[in-house]
């Protein structure tokens, strides 16, 4: 069985970790009765490069409201491709006035400003705009001091750990069908073999819709060991039953180690296949 490696450190591994880091912040907010969420706080994402598109992708997910920046031309037409953006604008002020309204409303979006940050940052400090959430490594940047001392937040990306599990998986054809019918397999396991699934629920809801062009086909989720091998026993009787018609390549990784499954609906094939990987995931800032 031929497994798709870079399908583990890809876009969307580095979009969970900084998630994890927000939805962290947002469920010490959170009502017992709701779903955690950032609504009605605006994150400064800095720069739209590699990271600055992980972390707008993630702020979008966890429902915060999203400013970014950048002057290179290229480099906003191909977000605004990707659905990075939501809107591009060339002022401050434009910016602030979308993200003022979403705000109120506590809904999600991502503004980009097309000039250097730097210039954006001056303005927003004379005009006293205050993010709630700054970037990974802007404790120690002294062109965010100002913001940290006014009660700004940085986000810290969390990884895993030893105590989860990492699963992906991906199908061999027409994902638009067969993807939600196993997100639903996960979301069922969730519910009976997770002991806080809130955030896992929202992450598999959602991040479907914002990591769009920039994730592979397939899903990426972070849930307790048990859940894991829950939701593979699940998904093998479903494929194994004709459920879901369609071969799935399953990752489960933990504890440094991972562990691929291949279930085929095919007679001829086996049920399920294993071999070892090693599961990496890395941040770049």
């Amino acid at each position: 069985m031929t497994v798709d490696r870079t399908f583990l450190r890809s876009f969307s591994a580095n979009v969970d970790w900084l998630y994890a880091g927000l939805i962290q912040i947002a469920g010490d907010q959170r009502r017992p009765d709701c779903e955690p969420s950032l609504g009605g706080k605006l994150l400064y994402a800095g720069e739209l490069d590699s990271a600055g598109c992980a972390l707008l992708a993630a702020a979008n997910i966890a429902g915060a409201a999203s400013l970014t920046a950048t002057a290179d031309v290229a480099t906003q037409k191909q977000a605004i491709r990707d659905g990075v953006i939501d809107f591009l604008v060339s002022t401050l002020g434009e910016a602030l006035r979308i993200l003022k309204n979403e705000i109120r409303k506590g809904q999600t979006v991502a503004v980009c400003v097309a000039l250097p940050p730097d210039q954006v940052e001056l303005e927003m400090e004379e005009l006293g705009v205050l993010p709630d959430l700054l970037p990974p490594g802007t404790v120690d940047a002294l062109r965010f001091e100002v913001f940290l001392h006014q009660g700004a937040r940085q986000i810290n990306p969390l990884a895993a750990g030893d105590h989860l599990a990492v699963l992906t998986w991906k199908v061999d054809a027409a994902p638009a069908l067969w993807l939600p019918k196993v997100d639903a397999i996960a979301h069922d396991c969730l519910d009976s073999f997770s002991r806080r699934p809130w955030s896992a629920h929202r992450w598999l809801r959602l991040s479907p819709r914002f990591l769009g062009r920039l994730a592979p086909a397939g899903r990426l989720l972070r849930c307790e060991t048990g859940t894991a091998r829950a939701f593979l026993d699940k998904l093998a009787m479903h494929v194994a039953s004709g459920k879901i018609d369609v071969g799935v390549e399953v990752c489960l990784s933990s504890k440094g180690k991972s562990e691929a499954h291949r279930l085929s609906p095919s007679a001829e094939a086996d049920a399920s296949e294993s071999i070892s990987l090693e599961y990496i995931p890395r941040l770049q800032f």
